[in-house]
């Protein structure tokens, strides 16, 4: 890091905060990184379009910060010095009002004590590590034979998104990352996780380094270091070893065999943004500063990766001054949902989780970005607010449109009764292929058999402002939608 940063206008302003050195990858890097950029950090390692479309210099050096978008290309993970992370954030989260932010209790790097709590087939075993965390062990990276109640010390290698299914993956041994290289303790000697003649070359220049390895540990250098000078490649092992020093401090008073599932040291930070439908607009604002860019350019890349090669080709015939729509009707017929299609309904919750509240079929579509989907209901409980029984043959018929910040489901017994209307205020909806994806906002409105019109929930609104999971001009938009809502059922 280097003095540097921002001011209270946005412009950098070198002597009042930090330069942060980040690594982005992903199909948000070139609006990400004019967003760094303009905040006065450094954007290291930078791939070859990225280089090509900036007008500045990009540094091969180590990173204190890595942001790469997440799998299902939801949002992004940002992890690294704890102080660094917070600072990229900063930059990132005010993107608009559907940005959320989330702090990961299982962060990269972080190492745990953990107790597998069953061992009965597939490729791995589930984890606990204490205070309700959890993680994943391949049986493969395990030495000998894995059995419930086993204690294990380990690290987390890869870190999950808090509306993802799958646990974080934990390894034993340590390893600590440097940028273009890797220290780790299950590895002796000096290699290349790649092989040829640049891989021997590395590993050659190696001796030329002034900086040692610690004792104990292992180096590989990665192919990414290829491109590297020496000073470049100094400053990545010096960089590894401080992690190295720092991971040992952590865990000096640990004891020596494995004990109660706990953490043990957490020297990084890791940290998820999700990305709404404004999000995404708002990126696309930033990216049509550096290049051509489509409205939409990534609310399609995320709803489909084979997408982006079409994006790209749409985009390298455009007329940059040309005004445009969001193009839902030829993205939705390329790609889905459209009418007798199998839809899901992602329900977002803002602590972070992923909830689906079924899948139906898609019985009606729209050129204007809306839909109908229509699921089946099992019997048992009562629908939410409206106290009617859920039985065998209902069903939910909702009304989706992208970009609205509300839908209503309907619900109907088998007879064709309606049994009341339950609407649902959320982050703009964004249809994808195979999911409706948002954020529930908590407060709602319903519409009873007897016409009686309410807004609910607006005590759990008000609790996930105090707990700080929505912002206070998130809540009142929230509000302000309600209010219409209930004005427009009346």
């Amino acid at each position: 890091m280097s003095e540097g940063g921002t001011g209270t206008d946005g412009s950098a302003d070198p002597g009042t905060a930090v330069d942060v050195r980040i690594r982005v990858r992903g199909i948000y890097t070139t609006a990400v990184t004019q967003r760094l950029l303009e905040a006065g950090h450094t954007v290291v390692q930078a791939s070859e379009p990225i280089r090509a479309r900036f007008e500045t210099d990009f540094p091969t050096a180590p990173a204190d910060v890595r942001i790469e978008t997440t799998r299902d290309r939801q949002g992004l993970e940002v992890s690294g010095d704890p102080e660094c992370v917070d600072r990229v954030l900063a930059h990132l989260e005010s993107l608009a009002l559907d940005t959320f932010r989330w702090a990961d209790p299982v962060p990269r790097g972080a190492v745990f004590d953990g107790a597998v709590r069953e061992a009965d087939g597939g490729r791995g075993a589930p984890v606990s590590l204490g205070d309700g965390r959890r993680g994943y062990l391949k049986y493969d990276d395990a030495d000998g034979y894995v059995d419930a109640d086993d204690r294990y010390r380990l690290q987390v290698r890869e870190p999950t998104s808090p509306w993802a299914d799958d646990a974080p993956r934990l390894s034993p041994g340590l390893a600590v990352e440097g940028g273009f290289c890797t220290l780790s303790r299950d590895r002796s000697g000096i290699g290349a996780d790649f092989d040829g003649a640049r891989a021997e070359e590395l590993v050659g220049m190696t001796d030329l380094l002034s900086t040692s390895i610690p004792d104990g540990w292992g180096l590989r250098w990665h192919r990414s270091a290829v491109d590297a000078d020496l000073e470049a490649m100094t400053a990545a092992l010096e960089d590894a070893v401080d992690r190295v020093r720092t991971l040992e401090a952590h865990l000096e008073d640990a004891p020596e065999e494995p004990g109660d599932p706990a953490r043990l040291a957490d020297p990084q930070a890791t940290a998820w943004l999700w990305f709404g439908r404004e999000s995404r607009l708002a990126l696309d604002e930033v990216r049509r500063t550096v290049e051509t860019t489509m409205v939409g350019h990534h609310r399609i890349k995320a709803g489909d990766r084979s997408a982006s090669v079409a994006v790209d080709f749409a985009e390298a015939v455009a007329d940059p001054t040309g005004e445009e729509e969001f193009p839902f009707a030829a993205v939705s017929r390329q790609f889905g949902p459209t009418a007798g299609d199998r839809l899901a309904l992602g329900h977002g919750k803002p602590d972070g989780r992923l909830i689906t509240l079924g899948t139906g079929e898609v019985t009606d579509w729209s050129e204007d970005g809306s839909l109908t989907l229509e699921r089946s209901m099992r019997g048992g409980g009562t629908y939410d607010a409206l106290e009617v029984p859920i039985e065998d043959g209902d069903v939910a018929i909702t009304k989706l449109k992208e970009g609205r910040w509300w839908y209503p489901t309907t619900y109907k017994a088998a007879d064709g009764r309606t049994k009341g209307t339950y609407v649902n205020v959320c982050t703009p909806v964004e249809l994808f292929p195979d999911s409706a994806r948002y954020v529930d906002l908590h407060v709602d409105v319903i519409r009873r058999t007897d016409g009686s019109v309410a807004v609910v929930d607006e005590d759990e609104l008000e609790a996930a402002v105090d707990a700080g999971q929505i912002s206070p001009e998130l809540a009142e938009k929230a509000r302000s939608v309600a209010a219409a809502v209930e004005r427009a059922l009346s």
